[in-house]
């Protein structure tokens, strides 16, 4: 008697090449023989599936690629051909499912066969038209029952922002102290913020004093230098470099005298800003400078009990700011406030510096216990270690 073995090597052969010339009904039949010979796997109940769609077998057809899932739940091509048929049928949730499923089987999609690489093509793009479609769909019910923009809608369109995927959760993420129960805001609004309007409005004084500054190459430092007390680290190539650079009036709570002497104006525009007051640490006036063509990378904060206000100074073309999942353009004389805990990043694509006034404020939820509770803990810290670590804006 004949092999079994061959006998269902022959008919996987055969129904293939029947498949393949559009014999559905030769396929279907070989392929049949070899699940009831016992020797099937999920790629002959897959191509079993094929075969049926082909007759228009749609219920053979969801028989088969279900045993195929069963035996192999990942299966790039099963999945792809589940949700095919569902949207067929106009079932676009459970379809939406099974894409997106077909899209996490795939671990390395660089070492997929070019058709293999097109069916996961395939099932990024119905989940994008899918998404597409409920989002409008659902922006548009919104917009009938009166969602218009304006001050209370911009937290809930956020949130749908991040509902839909087109934008990704960030949360805060200090890297020594976090204080709990403070809102993850990235841009907070300035109206929250009234003293900020004085100090814009000395936007021209601050700049000139700044650009006396830039006239002396060598008043700027490199904002990350290295510590002798400290491992060396090259915080992804800021290390050391002058492409990010600094002019402090204040650091690490104290005055620098000399510059602070040279810009009256700023330190008079800041007088009624909320510092923090934490010895050996807070507060910290700079001026940020960004060389043409230079990138800050992504990065986090040491603590969120402050935030970080900017005023923008010199802007030119094609400078950008991401906290989060949100990005802006500086605009001279326009102030902002971050939390600086939230992944940030900076980058210049003009050919000329970018150059802000940088400083801190007490996070504005901290009552006036709380900020002393906070600034006793470091003195604290300090007094046990004798030396603080190293803390950046």
């Amino acid at each position: 008697m004949q092999s079994p073995l061959v006998d269902v090597r022959k008919l996987g052969q055969t129904g293939m090449e029947a498949l393949r010339k559009g014999d559905a009904q030769s396929a279907r039949t070989a392929f049949q023989k070899i699940i009831a010979a016992g020797q099937h796997d999920a790629s002959i109940f897959l191509a079993l599936a094929y075969a049926c769609r082909n007759l228009k077998d749609q219920s053979g057809a969801l028989d088969a690629v279900g045993k195929a899932l069963a035996l192999e739940p990942g299966n790039l091509r099963a999945l792809v051909f589940k949700a095919d048929h569902l949207d067929e049928i106009g079932e676009s949730r459970a379809a939406s499912a099974f894409y997106l499923a077909a899209i996490k089987s795939v671990s390395q999609p660089e070492a997929l066969t070019p058709d293999l690489r097109d069916q996961l093509a395939h099932a990024q793009a119905m989940c994008d038209s899918y998404a597409n479609k409920f989002e409008d769909f659902l922006r548009g019910r919104l917009i009938e029952n009166g969602l218009a923009d304006g001050p209370s809608s911009r937290r809930f369109r956020h949130s749908l922002d991040i509902l839909t995927g087109r934008k990704a959760r960030y949360f805060q993420e200090p890297r020594y102290f976090y204080f709990p129960e403070l809102p993850h805001i990235q841009f907070f609004e300035r109206g929250d913020f009234p003293w900020l309007d004085s100090v814009e409005a000395q936007t021209e004084s601050i700049r000139a004093e700044l650009l006396q500054v830039l006239n002396e190459d060598a008043a700027f430092k490199p904002y990350v230098e290295a510590n002798p007390n400290l491992p060396p680290s090259q915080q992804n190539g800021m290390l050391d470099n002058p492409d990010w650079s600094a002019f402090y009036l204040w650091k690490n709570g104290e005055i620098v005298a000399e510059n602070a002497a040279r810009c009256p104006n700023t330190m008079r525009a800041l007088a009624n800003v909320p510092f923090p007051q934490v010895s050996g640490r807070s507060p910290s006036i700079l001026f940020s400078l960004l060389r043409a063509g230079a990138k800050i990378p992504p990065h986090t904060g040491f603590v969120n009990t402050r935030l970080i206000c900017h005023l923008p100074l010199i802007v030119p073309e094609g400078c950008f700011f991401r906290v989060g999942n949100e990005v802006r353009q500086w605009v001279e004389g326009k102030a902002w406030l971050f939390d600086d805990t939230i992944e940030h990043e900076a980058w210049n694509e003009s050919s000329e510096n970018r150059v802000i006034l940088l400083f801190e404020i007490w996070r504005p939820e901290l009552t006036m216990e709380e900020q002393g509770l906070v600034s006793a803990m470091f003195d604290a810290i300090d007094a046990h270690t004798g030396v603080k670590p190293a803390w950046e804006i």
